[in-house]
Protein backbone atom coordinates (compact mmCIF):
# COMPACT_ATOMS: atom_id res chain seq x y z
CA UNK A 1 0.00 0.00 0.00
CA UNK A 2 1.64 3.28 -1.19
CA UNK A 3 1.72 6.74 1.38
CA UNK A 4 -1.71 7.67 -0.85
CA UNK A 5 -3.56 4.65 0.03
CA UNK A 6 -2.30 4.73 3.91
CA UNK A 7 -3.58 8.36 4.18
CA UNK A 8 -7.03 7.86 2.54
CA UNK A 9 -7.39 4.34 5.14
CA UNK A 10 -6.45 6.75 7.90
CA UNK A 11 -9.07 9.64 6.86
CA UNK A 12 -11.94 7.02 6.42
CA UNK A 13 -10.69 5.47 9.90
CA UNK A 14 -10.80 8.85 11.54
CA UNK A 15 -13.96 9.53 10.16
CA UNK A 16 -15.75 6.38 11.17
CA UNK A 17 -14.02 6.56 14.64
CA UNK A 18 -16.52 10.26 14.55
CA UNK A 19 -19.13 8.39 13.16
CA UNK A 20 -19.56 5.82 16.19
CA UNK A 21 -18.52 8.75 19.18
CA UNK A 22 -21.34 10.98 17.41
CA UNK A 23 -21.52 14.89 18.33
CA UNK A 24 -22.28 16.80 21.25
CA UNK A 25 -25.83 18.10 21.97
CA UNK A 26 -26.32 22.18 23.09
CA UNK A 27 -29.13 23.99 24.64
CA UNK A 28 -30.25 26.57 27.00
CA UNK A 29 -32.55 26.97 29.55
CA UNK A 30 -34.49 29.73 29.61
CA UNK A 31 -36.77 30.94 32.34
CA UNK A 32 -40.70 32.25 31.44
CA UNK A 33 -42.07 34.81 34.39
CA UNK A 34 -40.39 37.10 37.07
CA UNK A 35 -39.33 35.14 40.00
CA UNK A 36 -39.89 36.90 43.91
CA UNK A 37 -36.71 38.14 45.34
CA UNK A 38 -34.11 36.13 46.53
CA UNK A 39 -33.35 35.83 50.45
CA UNK A 40 -30.45 37.30 52.68
CA UNK A 41 -28.48 34.56 53.66
CA UNK A 42 -28.71 34.70 57.90
CA UNK A 43 -24.97 34.01 58.49
CA UNK A 44 -23.57 34.21 61.85
CA UNK A 45 -20.66 37.08 62.87
CA UNK A 46 -17.91 34.11 61.92
CA UNK A 47 -19.28 33.40 58.30
CA UNK A 48 -19.55 37.56 58.08
CA UNK A 49 -15.68 38.01 58.14
CA UNK A 50 -15.48 35.76 55.41
CA UNK A 51 -17.30 37.42 53.03
CA UNK A 52 -16.05 40.02 51.01
CA UNK A 53 -16.91 43.57 51.70
CA UNK A 54 -19.78 45.02 49.72
CA UNK A 55 -20.62 41.48 49.22
CA UNK A 56 -24.45 40.53 50.41
CA UNK A 57 -24.74 36.60 49.96
CA UNK A 58 -28.40 35.76 48.89
CA UNK A 59 -30.33 32.36 48.11
CA UNK A 60 -29.68 31.28 44.65
CA UNK A 61 -33.56 29.68 43.66
CA UNK A 62 -33.45 31.39 40.16
CA UNK A 63 -29.83 32.47 38.92
CA UNK A 64 -30.71 34.33 35.13
CA UNK A 65 -28.80 36.77 33.21
CA UNK A 66 -30.29 39.61 31.59
CA UNK A 67 -31.92 37.21 28.80
CA UNK A 68 -33.68 34.74 31.05
CA UNK A 69 -30.98 32.21 30.95
CA UNK A 70 -31.19 30.04 33.72
CA UNK A 71 -28.51 28.44 35.28
CA UNK A 72 -27.70 25.52 37.63
CA UNK A 73 -30.67 23.39 35.88
CA UNK A 74 -29.47 19.80 35.37
CA UNK A 75 -29.92 17.87 32.01
CA UNK A 76 -29.70 14.59 30.93
CA UNK A 77 -30.36 11.55 28.81
CA UNK A 78 -33.83 9.28 29.87
CA UNK A 79 -33.17 5.28 29.66
CA UNK A 80 -29.73 5.02 28.14
CA UNK A 81 -27.34 2.28 29.22
CA UNK A 82 -24.88 2.79 32.18
CA UNK A 83 -21.67 3.40 31.85
CA UNK A 84 -18.50 2.72 34.25
CA UNK A 85 -18.03 6.19 36.50
CA UNK A 86 -14.79 7.90 36.20
CA UNK A 87 -12.01 7.44 38.26
CA UNK A 88 -11.66 11.43 38.45
CA UNK A 89 -13.84 12.92 41.64
CA UNK A 90 -16.36 15.27 41.21
CA UNK A 91 -15.74 18.27 44.21
CA UNK A 92 -17.70 20.24 46.34
CA UNK A 93 -16.02 23.03 48.18
CA UNK A 94 -17.19 25.19 51.41
CA UNK A 95 -16.24 28.85 50.97
CA UNK A 96 -17.99 32.10 52.37
CA UNK A 97 -20.08 29.33 54.41
CA UNK A 98 -21.95 28.47 50.88
CA UNK A 99 -21.37 25.40 49.16
CA UNK A 100 -19.65 25.93 45.44
CA UNK A 101 -20.78 24.72 43.09
CA UNK A 102 -24.60 24.97 43.91
CA UNK A 103 -25.92 22.14 41.40
CA UNK A 104 -22.90 19.82 39.77
CA UNK A 105 -24.10 16.08 38.00
CA UNK A 106 -21.83 13.00 38.53
CA UNK A 107 -22.06 9.48 37.95
CA UNK A 108 -23.73 6.85 40.31
CA UNK A 109 -20.32 4.90 41.77
CA UNK A 110 -18.00 8.23 41.22
CA UNK A 111 -16.55 9.40 44.23
CA UNK A 112 -18.34 13.36 45.64
CA UNK A 113 -14.81 15.15 47.19
CA UNK A 114 -16.15 17.53 49.93
CA UNK A 115 -13.26 20.25 50.92
CA UNK A 116 -13.89 22.96 53.42
CA UNK A 117 -11.88 26.12 51.82
CA UNK A 118 -13.61 27.83 55.29
CA UNK A 119 -11.83 29.24 58.27
CA UNK A 120 -14.84 27.66 60.11
CA UNK A 121 -16.20 24.35 61.07
CA UNK A 122 -19.04 22.55 58.82
CA UNK A 123 -20.34 19.60 58.70
CA UNK A 124 -21.18 17.62 55.80
CA UNK A 125 -24.92 16.22 55.67
CA UNK A 126 -25.84 14.56 52.69
CA UNK A 127 -29.25 13.44 52.54
CA UNK A 128 -30.49 10.79 49.99
CA UNK A 129 -33.57 9.37 49.74
CA UNK A 130 -33.31 6.66 46.98
CA UNK A 131 -29.19 6.31 46.42
CA UNK A 132 -28.09 4.82 49.79
CA UNK A 133 -26.91 5.94 53.08
CA UNK A 134 -26.92 8.98 54.56
CA UNK A 135 -23.93 10.61 56.38
CA UNK A 136 -23.19 13.11 58.37
CA UNK A 137 -19.64 14.08 58.72
CA UNK A 138 -17.39 17.17 60.81
CA UNK A 139 -15.34 19.25 59.00
CA UNK A 140 -12.44 21.02 60.63
CA UNK A 141 -11.50 24.48 59.13
CA UNK A 142 -9.64 23.90 56.50
CA UNK A 143 -9.79 20.29 57.03
CA UNK A 144 -8.88 17.15 55.22
CA UNK A 145 -11.33 16.43 52.39
CA UNK A 146 -14.59 14.10 52.98
CA UNK A 147 -15.65 11.87 50.20
CA UNK A 148 -18.76 9.64 49.23
CA UNK A 149 -20.12 7.63 46.70
CA UNK A 150 -23.66 5.76 46.27
CA UNK A 151 -24.76 3.09 44.36
CA UNK A 152 -28.08 4.02 43.10
CA UNK A 153 -29.14 7.27 40.75
CA UNK A 154 -30.85 10.03 42.53
CA UNK A 155 -31.87 13.84 41.18
CA UNK A 156 -31.19 15.79 43.36
CA UNK A 157 -29.12 13.93 45.98
CA UNK A 158 -28.87 16.55 48.63
CA UNK A 159 -25.94 17.91 50.79
CA UNK A 160 -26.62 20.47 53.58
CA UNK A 161 -24.56 21.70 56.96
CA UNK A 162 -26.71 21.36 60.12
CA UNK A 163 -24.15 24.15 61.37
CA UNK A 164 -25.55 26.46 58.65
CA UNK A 165 -28.49 25.47 57.95
CA UNK A 166 -28.58 28.00 54.74
CA UNK A 167 -26.06 25.87 53.30
CA UNK A 168 -26.97 23.52 50.41
CA UNK A 169 -26.15 21.78 47.21
CA UNK A 170 -27.63 19.51 44.86
CA UNK A 171 -26.22 16.51 42.87
CA UNK A 172 -27.81 14.91 39.88
CA UNK A 173 -26.70 11.53 39.98
CA UNK A 174 -27.05 9.42 37.55
CA UNK A 175 -25.70 5.77 36.13
CA UNK A 176 -23.57 7.33 33.07
CA UNK A 177 -22.25 10.23 31.70
CA UNK A 178 -24.43 11.92 29.33
CA UNK A 179 -25.68 14.89 31.45
CA UNK A 180 -24.89 18.56 31.84
CA UNK A 181 -25.51 21.77 34.24
CA UNK A 182 -26.07 24.98 32.17
CA UNK A 183 -24.04 27.97 32.62
CA UNK A 184 -24.64 30.97 34.10
CA UNK A 185 -26.12 32.07 30.50
CA UNK A 186 -28.58 29.04 30.95
CA UNK A 187 -26.21 27.43 27.76
CA UNK A 188 -25.42 23.55 28.46
CA UNK A 189 -23.52 21.09 26.35
CA UNK A 190 -23.58 17.04 26.59
CA UNK A 191 -20.42 15.84 24.79
CA UNK A 192 -19.40 12.54 22.76
CA UNK A 193 -23.24 11.22 22.25
CA UNK A 194 -23.49 8.55 19.76
CA UNK A 195 -26.17 9.05 16.89
CA UNK A 196 -29.70 8.34 17.61
CA UNK A 197 -32.81 9.73 19.52
CA UNK A 198 -33.32 10.28 23.17
CA UNK A 199 -35.55 11.30 25.95
CA UNK A 200 -33.80 14.21 27.70
CA UNK A 201 -34.95 15.96 30.81
CA UNK A 202 -34.38 19.56 32.56
CA UNK A 203 -34.49 19.73 36.48
CA UNK A 204 -34.61 22.67 38.02
CA UNK A 205 -34.24 22.24 41.46
CA UNK A 206 -36.54 25.03 42.90
CA UNK A 207 -39.29 24.65 40.19
CA UNK A 208 -39.04 21.10 40.15
CA UNK A 209 -39.17 19.90 43.50
CA UNK A 210 -39.90 16.34 43.74
CA UNK A 211 -37.32 15.61 41.01
CA UNK A 212 -39.48 15.60 37.28
CA UNK A 213 -38.53 18.07 35.22
CA UNK A 214 -39.15 18.97 31.82
CA UNK A 215 -38.67 16.38 28.99
CA UNK A 216 -38.00 16.60 25.53
CA UNK A 217 -36.70 14.51 22.71
CA UNK A 218 -33.36 15.36 20.56
CA UNK A 219 -32.18 13.35 17.50
CA UNK A 220 -28.14 13.10 17.76
CA UNK A 221 -26.35 12.94 14.24
CA UNK A 222 -21.92 12.84 14.19
CA UNK A 223 -23.02 16.65 13.70
CA UNK A 224 -24.50 16.52 17.38
CA UNK A 225 -28.16 17.61 18.07
CA UNK A 226 -29.50 20.69 19.75
CA UNK A 227 -32.68 20.92 22.06
CA UNK A 228 -34.21 24.21 24.45
CA UNK A 229 -35.98 24.48 27.29
CA UNK A 230 -38.21 27.00 28.79
CA UNK A 231 -39.17 26.45 32.83
CA UNK A 232 -42.29 28.55 33.30
CA UNK A 233 -43.08 30.31 36.40
CA UNK A 234 -45.71 32.72 34.82
CA UNK A 235 -48.87 30.48 35.22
Amino acid sequence: MNFKHRLLTLVALAASSLAVFGGDITGKVTLKGEPSGELNLPLDPLCKKTVKPGVTPTTRFYVKDASGGLADVFVYLKNVDATKAPEEAVVLDQKSCEYSPYVIGAQVGQTIKVLNSDPVLHNVHPTPKKAGKEYNKAQLPNGPALTFSWDKPEVFLRFKCDVHPWMFAYVGYVEHGHFAVTKADGSFTIKDVPPGKYQIEAVHRKTHTKGVGIASEVTVTDQGGSVDFVVDISK
